[in-house]
């Protein structure tokens, strides 16, 4: 089980061991378990995998936590191309900014749950036809959707 929620202008997604991944929604640094990450590399801790790739002077970061793949895009300033797509195959959890260029990246990956941050978030759901209520905090049970993605409206923190 993943819990996924705001504190303190961070998205913070736990899991049942309380082991944390912190984004930082404003500096656009990332840690896991309080251990900055935010340079590309592979990564282990806490039984939790993580690839940090750089392009186009942007960081993208696909952990591996509770067996499922969660992917943290920063920017929505970059064209998906195929040196970059392999590390956007398999996405079950997306976490990605939310404006009118982040839809046309959205449409490109087949995430199963999308967790949108930034201020403007009507902007993306409405632009996807999504009105979800606002949460204070989404819990992720074991299963993942199947044929669908479901969008979550996390209230900022």
């Amino acid at each position: 089980m993943l819990d996924i929620f705001y504190e303190w202008k961070k998205l913070l997604i736990q899991n049942s061991d309380k082991k944390e991944i912190s984004f930082d929604t404003e500096s656009k640094k990332v840690s896991l378990d309080w251990f900055d990450v935010s340079f590309p590399w592979e990564y282990e801790k806490s039984n939790i995998l993580l690839e940090v790739k750089q392009y186009s002077d942007n960081l993208y970061y696909n952990f591996l936590i509770n067996w499922k793949h969660l992917v943290i895009i920063t920017q929505d300033n970059f064209e998906l191309k195929e040196e970059i797509s392999d590390f956007f195959w398999d996405v079950d959890i997306l976490v990605i900014i939310w404006t009118k260029e982040a839809c046309k990246l959205f449409e490109n990956i087949e995430a199963k749950i999308v967790v949108p941050y930034w201020e403007s978030k009507d902007i993306f759901l409405n632009t996807l036809w999504q009105h979800t209520t606002e949460v204070d905090k989404y819990k992720q049970k074991w299963e993942l959707p199947i044929d669908s993605t479901e969008f979550v409206n996390l209230k900022l923190g």
